[in-house]
């Protein structure tokens, strides 16, 4: 037997989110039937406001639903030093955080070859035209200490050197493999306050 049709079609879409198989995705769908019906409806209408009202911010790239996010429209910040994260979750983990009062330039991913992802992927041009345009004095690269992170620091690296921007990378007090979304404030302070150059 299985599923109804519609009930299956719930199941396939949510089994395509990052983290969910099958079994979970089967959960998730059971669970959302069993919703009050407004509960549903408000669900279902949180996901379209989202997808439709979320664009990325014109300097940062971080998601927002403003044409400029809060931090980039905040002149209180400090222009001079630029975090550049693989995501958004980054960014919120150093604001938690509070050790950086600055700007962030959001990748929205690492390379990753195998995925399907490559430099053309992350918007390093417009990484590059933001340095060009003058006022950073320092790119600090906070990527995941992994493959991935480490691939995309040395071709980011790469792109910028022209440019004569003094880059530097978070200090490797983060475990390897680890996320930066998860780490705590101390971590975080640690490794930013021990940076060092990459190039």
């Amino acid at each position: 037997m299985g599923f109804p049709r519609s009930v299956e079609a719930l199941v396939r879409e949510l089994e395509k989110l990052p983290g969910i198989g099958r079994r979970s995705a089967e959960r998730l769908a059971l669970h959302i039937l069993k919703l009050p019906h407004p509960e549903a409806v408000a669900l279902a209408r949180a996901i379209r406001d989202a997808r439709v009202e979320t664009r990325r911010c014109v300097d940062c790239k971080n998601v927002t639903d403003a044409e400029r996010c809060e931090i980039c429209a905040d002149p209180e910040r400090a222009s001079s030093t630029l975090l550049v994260v693989e995501d958004p979750r980054d960014v919120e983990a150093f604001e938690r955080a509070g050790v950086h009062r600055g700007r962030y330039h959001v990748l929205m991913g690492a390379l990753n070859p195998s995925d399907g992802v490559e430099p053309r992927h992350l918007g390093i041009e417009e990484l590059v035209a933001r340095v060009r345009a003058g006022g950073i004095e320092e790119l600090v690269l906070a990527l995941d200490p992994d493959f991935e992170g480490d691939g995309t620091a040395l071709v980011l690296a790469e792109a910028l050197r022209p440019t004569g921007i003094k880059i530097t990378r978070l200090a490797r007090g983060i475990p390897a493999g680890s996320s930066i979304e998860h780490l705590n404030r101390a971590v975080l302070q640690d490794a930013l306050e021990g940076r060092r150059p990459l190039l």
